[in-house]
């Protein structure tokens, strides 16, 4: 899906629309003492029927997340892209 770099978007800190630097929103890297991630290693350790949380299939695509950063205040915010899911989204100029 292409995207432009540039948007005129509303910024809830200036209250006013404004243009927008563009880019994808990325995750950080995971933190392995988070309660979630212990309870996740704890149920795959041993010798179980099934494994609990190994996906076999792979999602094709997802909801892209945008962060818009207002060129007069500087602050940034996130946009989901639209109801479509992409394999991948990429900034045209």
């Amino acid at each position: 899906m292409k995207f432009p770099k540039e948007i005129n978007a509303y910024c809830p800190f200036c209250k006013k629309h404004e243009v927008h630097k563009v880019k994808a929103a990325s995750k950080g890297r995971a933190s392995s003492l988070a309660a979630g991630n212990r309870r996740h290693e704890r149920r795959l350790a041993g010798h179980g029927s099934k494994r609990k949380g190994e996906k076999t299939v792979k999602k094709q695509g997802k909801r892209n997340k945008l962060v818009l950063q207002c060129n007069v205040c500087k602050k940034k915010q996130e946009r989901v892209v639209g109801s479509r899911t992409t394999k991948k989204i990429e900034f045209k100029s």
